[in-house]
């Protein structure tokens, strides 16, 4: 019953507009940008760059650009490696079929990776959610763009979204100390959590991944990377069920974003209309990720497709029906992963007792 009211309940606001509207700003410039220039085979990097600005949200000014600045490097690597994953496809002359199971292996690095540098540079998001979305979406892209200007492009994102973060010292009345923190050495109990997580994250992200793929190649269905990212989103929460919750709150908020979605692809927008509704979308999933799980997912729903749309054209059916089924499948297989450990627990208790 507490896990169904979670679903409903509004935790209290913490300056969500203030996160929100540096977030909508960061990804909206860039793109419009390619809008002007007719290059939005490079928007894929120039969103990812982006995220950036969703790290640091209330920090004072110095610590947040450290925060952001880590978080866009981190960014900008996985961009690369996925890029040179979708080339190494190429180059093996690998078939379709081994090209999707090259992606799942490296998505499933980048998963375990990046969860363990995230917990070890201390950022805010945790885990490997957008890493594992970015390595995924950029290496399935059939056409690749020159390397270094979906490189420049993602470097150049990232610098904006690292003075949009500091644009605030322009106004003394909300100017911080530079003081750059002081890193805390991690404690051993810290180190063990952080690996401990990181193998999560690696099995989630896998095993999503791998069921996806084989179901859809049976069933035919695609984006088999939306499974894994569903998979790790259970994986973040301070109880079992907490962490089960926001498993079944990424499906209840995924479906009725694809509502949504669905009321936006029937007015047909042409290119800056779809970059007005990536901000707009950016904008409402930063003013409730920290408050509302499931009204946040309404929101990156259908900023996910939308922007999958921008980049790599494709029937709106086919990804309203591949975002719910994968969707479904990852969530199942993070929560499985969640309970796994409290089920090996009680069998082992009963195993003694018996």
């Amino acid at each position: 019953m507490k896990m169904l009211s979670e679903m409903f309940t509004m935790a209290p606001g913490n300056k969500d507009h203030q996160v929100a509207i540096r977030c909508a700003v960061g990804v909206f410039v860039p793109l419009i940008t390619l809008v002007f220039l007719d290059r939005l085979d490079l928007a894929i990097f120039a969103s990812f760059g982006a995220f950036a600005g969703i790290y640091g949200r209330n920090e004072p000014h110095a610590k947040r650009f450290l925060l952001q600045f880590r978080a866009g490097a981190l960014m900008v690597a996985v961009m690369l490696l996925a890029a040179l994953t979708a080339r190494a496809g190429v180059a093996l002359a690998l078939s379709a079929a081994d090209t999707v199971w090259l992606q799942v292996a490296a998505t499933t690095f980048v998963a375990g990776s990046c969860s363990l540098i995230v917990a070890w540079w201390r950022l805010r998001p945790a885990g490997s959610l957008f890493h594992i979305f970015a390595v995924a979406a950029i290496a399935s892209i059939p056409n690749q763009p020159p390397l270094w200007q979906a490189m420049l492009v993602a470097v150049l994102t990232v610098s904006f979204s690292l003075l949009v973060g500091l644009s605030s010292r322009v106004l003394p009345s909300r100017r911080t100390p530079w003081i750059l923190p002081a890193s805390a050495p991690f404690t051993p109990a810290e180190t063990r959590t952080a690996l401990l997580e990181s193998v999560g994250y690696l099995v989630a992200a896998g095993l999503a991944g791998t069921l996806a793929t084989l179901l859809g190649e049976q069933l035919g269905f695609g984006h088999n990377y939306w499974a894994m990212v569903a998979a790790v989103v259970p994986l973040v929460g301070h109880t079992t069920r907490h962490r089960v919750s926001r498993g079944l709150q990424r499906i209840v908020g995924t479906a009725i974003g694809l509502v949504l979605l669905a009321g936006i692809l029937l007015l047909q927008p042409v290119p800056w209309q779809t970059v007005m509704v990536i901000a707009a979308c950016q904008f409402g999933a930063e003013m409730f990720i920290a408050r509302q799980y499931v009204l946040a997912q309404i929101f990156v729903t259908p900023l996910a497709l939308v922007s999958t749309l921008l980049v790599a054209p494709s029937a709106p059916g086919v990804l309203l029906r591949d975002r719910i089924f994968d969707t479904v499948i990852g969530a199942a297989v993070g929560i499985a992963v969640v309970l796994a450990p409290a089920v090996r627990r009680r069998l082992r208790t009963a195993a003694r007792e018996g």
